[in-house]
């Protein structure tokens, strides 16, 4: 076959004969030649020339152009693969939304079906588990690990962070999903957006009874006793408390065996906090200020940050009901005004070797009050980044039925002492 060049070179040769020809043949016959002839043949030669280039033969094959055969083959197999699993995929949803399914998360696949359908389904794209944990980090504390909200019966919940097309909406079992809670109970919490509507799995609204349900020290069965100033009386705070820390309790939680273990944080659930006593009464009552479950998370989390391992914190004392505080088991040590009836102190202790005592949280191998001021240090790292938490802490050596612990919690002023080994 021949070469571009060598062709054109022919058509060249055979151009020029012809031209020749015709020459001779003018002159002969007398007959002059059109004039510009001979510029007409080169156009047409360059024209040629040019409509017979071929491009160079391509390096590889990556820089020729269009796909092999094979590789066209693959393509389309490949398409058809993708459609098919598009379809199972489909089907799938329908059949497990005609069946009630739900996600891993407890999410009906109906709502997300009916979402992704609905005209207000580009609103309510970002019901990401990821997403509403930003959306709900304002109610989780400083600490980022609450997981409750406790709130008067009828207070909606609210959260600044909520998207303006969002709202909060609370559901118990055997009601309907409400904006507000209407009685004392453990509520469920979602977040809407137009027809999609997305369970917050990990955080719940505690509501209240209401103070005025106690009646002659009670409520219901069971006992509570009388704050300091509930009749009227003065109280002598300390003057550096705020006004409100002294003020007898505005409701209490109901727990009952059912709810007991509702998480209220990370570390934290409603039974920790009960007061030991009337072991057979139920439904119980607590009073519980979740700025110091807030306190407390934030001091494991900085225990955790140099190493100690804090997954076996305990709760000796929580709440303690005002009868309880003034005549129930060891007296000794109590204050006529301790932070344990208001609801917003706790003594703990860490024990994630499961002995039943602190650990040894100093490594010098002993169990003693040192232990505990390993974790006053860390109490007072986060009074330090957290001043709206300050309150008291006391140490505690080890005593008859218990080892050393620490009393922690958020009265509103600084205050440090070294215990007995009563109690905080």
């Amino acid at each position: 076959m021949l070469d571009v060049r060598e062709l054109m070179e022919e058509i060249d040769k055979s151009l020029h004969s012809e031209r020749r020809v015709r020459d001779h043949e003018s002159e002969a016959s007398s007959t002059p030649a059109h004039d510009g002839s001979t510029g007409v043949l080169d156009e047409l030669l360059l024209a040629a020339e040019r409509a017979l280039h071929l491009p160079t033969q391509p390096a590889s094959r990556w820089h020729r152009a269009g796909v092999s055969p094979r590789t066209a083959r693959i393509l389309e197999l490949g398409g058809y693969a993708i459609i098919f699993l598009l379809v199972i995929g489909w089907s799938w949803t329908i059949v497990v939304t005609a069946a009630g399914g739900t996600t891993p998360d407890g999410t009906p696949i109906g709502a997300i079906a009916t979402a992704a359908t609905s005209s207000d389904a580009p609103n309510a794209a970002y019901l990401t588990d990821a997403s509403l944990r930003a959306i709900t980090g304002e109610l989780r504390g400083a600490s980022g690990k609450l997981r409750a909200r406790v709130t008067p019966v009828g207070a909606p919940l609210e959260a600044d962070s909520l998207p303006a097309d969002a709202h909060l909406q609370l559901e118990a079992p055997g009601t309907s999903a409400t904006a507000a809670p209407p009685r004392a109970g453990i509520w469920r919490v979602a977040v809407a957006v137009g027809n999609a509507i997305k369970p917050i799995s990990d955080f719940n609204v505690i509501s209240m009874r209401p103070r005025a349900d106690k009646r002659n020290g009670r409520v219901g069965l069971y006992f509570l006793g009388s704050w300091p100033g509930e009749s009227g009386g003065r109280v002598a705070a300390p003057r550096a408390a705020p006004a409100d820390r002294y003020r007898p309790p505005s409701g209490f939680i109901e727990v009952t065996p059912q709810n007991a273990d509702t998480k209220v944080s990370e570390h934290f659930k409603l039974r920790d906090f009960l007061t030991h006593d009337q072991a057979n009464v139920w439904p119980k009552y607590l009073v519980l200020e979740l700025r110091t479950i807030d306190k407390l998370e934030l001091v494991l989390t900085d225990l955790a940050s140099r190493g100690i391992d804090v997954s076996g914190v305990k709760v000796m004392s929580g709440f303690r009901t005002p009868q309880y505080n003034a005549g129930g088991g060891n007296t000794a040590g109590r204050a006529g005004l301790s932070r344990h009836m208001y609801g917003d102190a706790a003594d703990v202790y860490i024990d994630s070797n499961g002995n039943g005592v602190m650990d040894d949280l100093n490594h010098d191998g002993k169990i003693t009050i040192a232990d505990s001021r390993v974790v006053q240090d860390a109490v007072d790292r986060v009074e330090k980044a957290h001043p709206e938490l300050v309150g008291g802490t006391g140490v505690y050596p080890a005593a008859a039925g218990h080892g050393p612990f620490i009393h922690i919690d958020t009265r509103g002023y600084r205050a440090r002492w070294l215990g007995g080994p009563g109690g905080g």
